[in-house]
């Protein structure tokens, strides 16, 4: 192949770090093209059709958008160092984790960005958006390019009421995270998984890169921050091994059961709320129809602290992906994946609530 992938991305994007590290960890070849407002318009909303990054244009002119989209795309052409373990406890593990990391942590992803680190990332988005400008000029540019992202706040239920219970809940994590990676150089042994890359994204991007944040990291957290640096550049590029016998690690239990606790509940609500939606609006089976971006708000509590947010039916599609793997066990390989779930409190997810089945057309999330 004598050409390389384009990869449109930022380091300040989350899905931007995931995918980036995984290109690294794969050796894959790849040329990062930073966004400035000309190349959203020529061509991101050309290919894509909205203006989003990470996007992967491929030697054949394809376009790949969606970080775990791109990143299955590209294992099917780079096998050689697969990032999905082959044990299914292990493999539940990684998916659930991925999807956690990709919607869940958002929230304190965005609250610190915004609440920490206000200055700092109106500055870094006016620098990326226009380079041509003086200081004064990217300020003003930043400003407006941020009003989006800082206003999405309380939709993700980020409000100064649910502040102390998001920064409590991720101080919590990151203890959690730290005691693993004292033990364990990744989430499974000596090799990234998905769930690694689905980690890296906020955990690089927003908490270790924005300076308020990383300084945090940095005082509570310093194994993670080693995972951070390997994750960056990793040691073993294709490399490293998956625990044997599909051992996941005790130290993952409390990270496992704090997903249970916060974020299924928010799953559940969300899966009752599609179903009503779709039998409200009977053309979207069909699947000519974009989902809307959101379906209304519901309750959601967090560290005895009851907020209200969006509904977002994207974190369906996240969790299609281990619940599809899921269904695939039988035997004791069931059992040995059920057995998992109870430990971390995630009954639910064996029997969960049924849902219209999602899929994305034209980048676009869509009733399958």
């Amino acid at each position: 192949m004598t050409k390389g992938y384009e990869f449109y991305g930022a380091e300040v994007s989350y899905f931007s770090g995931k995918v980036r590290a995984y290109l690294r960890y794969k050796r894959i070849p790849f040329s990062e093209i930073t966004p400035s407002r000309e190349i959203y318009r020529t061509i991101i909303m050309a290919r894509v059709g909205w203006p989003v990054i990470p996007v992967v244009v491929t030697p054949e002119d394809e376009t790949w958008q969606d970080s775990s989209e791109i990143i299955d795309n590209f294992e099917a052409r780079f096998p050689d160092g697969d990032i999905y373990p082959e044990g299914a406890k292990q493999k539940l593990a990684a998916l659930l984790i991925e999807a956690y990391a990709d919607e869940w942590l958002k929230i304190p992803a965005m609250h610190y960005r915004w609440t920490k680190n206000r200055d700092w990332a109106i500055s870094e988005f006016g620098r990326l958006s226009r380079p041509d400008l003086d200081e004064a000029g990217q300020r003003a540019t930043g400003e407006e390019t941020a009003k989006p992202f800082a206003g999405a706040l309380p939709f993700l239920g980020v409000t100064p009421e649910t502040g102390p219970a998001i920064e409590k809940s991720y101080e919590g994590l990151l203890a959690e995270l730290d005691a693993h990676f004292a033990k364990h150089d990744y989430l499974f042994g000596t090799r990234p998984s998905i769930g690694d890359f689905g980690l890296y994204g906020p955990l690089y991007a927003h908490q270790y890169r924005d300076p308020a944040s990383g300084e945090i990291m940095k005082k509570l957290a310093p194994h993670v921050v080693k995972w951070v640096l390997r994750m960056t550049k990793p040691p073993q590029p294709k490399g490293g091994a998956f625990l044997a016998n599909d051992e996941v690690p005790e130290t993952l239990t409390p990270i496992l059961a704090r997903m249970m606790r916060e974020y299924l509940p928010v799953l559940i609500k969300t899966a009752d709320a599609l179903k009503c939606h779709v039998e409200a609006h009977p053309e979207l089976i069909a699947g000519k129809e974009p989902l809307p971006r959101a379906l209304g708000q519901h309750e959601f509590t967090l560290e005895g602290t009851t907020g209200t947010r969006a509904i977002f039916a994207f974190d369906l599609w996240m969790l299609q992906r281990p619940l599809d793997f899921l269904a695939t066990l039988q035997g004791e390989q069931r059992e040995a994946a059920l057995s998992m779930l109870k430990e971390v409190q995630g009954e639910r997810l064996i029997d969960f609530p049924p849902y219209p089945r999602l899929t994305r057309r034209q980048f676009r999330l869509v009733v399958e």
